[in-house]
């Protein structure tokens, strides 16, 4: 049922939404962000460090082909596509510590030719970088400083010294699991600080239960 709103969502708000059939046995195939990361219509496969989702890669690569992308790399590090992978600008930020592979970066960088920016997350609540920080537009970001080391923090300020902070309170409910079309950001209700914030800046924040 919330899936089913969140797609129809997505659809109310002018986007388009493309669907996978669900592969029996794999029931994480719903994270699909995770699945690929995707630059430019180039496809950067997945490959998973847990045996459970192993062959969630492959499948979503199948679907990529079979719609006829045909630039696309099956990898041959441990990467976890858009959850670790996230483009801001011309730009790749790239989380590691948890799940990914910081080897998978330089793949990565190699393959888009795009600067990919390597992120150090330290708090194992925050496993993937899409739970500790969340693009907004080509420009911001908001993210959860204590989720990286001291080295990602200051790498973070240099780079985007106007972002959007979430306190730890937002964190916790995953405010940062969030998507921003550049006007609508959707992001889990209970993340009241960041609506605010985000209602501040000029964004249209939409809380989503999930």
């Amino acid at each position: 049922r919330q899936w089913e709103q969140l797609r129809d969502l997505y659809l109310e708000l002018g986007h388009s939404v493309e669907e996978i059939k669900p592969v029996e046995g794999l029931p994480d195939m719903v994270f699909a962000a995770n699945g690929a990361t995707v630059v430019d219509g180039k496809v950067f496969g997945a490959r998973f460090r847990h045996a459970e989702r192993t062959a969630e890669g492959p499948a979503y690569l199948r679907w990529f082909e079979e719609r006829g992308y045909q630039d696309v790399l099956w990898p041959e590090h441990i990467n976890e596509g858009e959850g670790d992978l996230l483009t801001v600008g011309r730009r790749i930020l790239a989380g590691t510590g948890f799940r990914t592979d910081i080897r998978a970066h330089a793949e990565a960088q190699e393959f888009f030719g795009l600067p990919v920016t390597s992120l150090t997350l330290v708090n194992p609540r925050h496993y993937h970088l899409d739970t500790a920080l969340a693009v907004l537009s080509d420009d911001e970001i908001m993210y959860y400083p204590d989720a990286f080391t001291p080295g990602s923090q200051a790498v973070l300020r240099a780079l985007f010294p106007h972002a959007v902070i979430a306190t730890a309170e937002d964190a916790a409910v995953f405010g940062l699991n969030a998507f921003s079309d550049g006007r609508h950001v959707l992001l889990p209700t209970a993340a009241e600080g960041l609506r605010a914030q985000l209602r501040a800046r000029g964004f249209e924040p939409i809380g989503v239960e999930l």
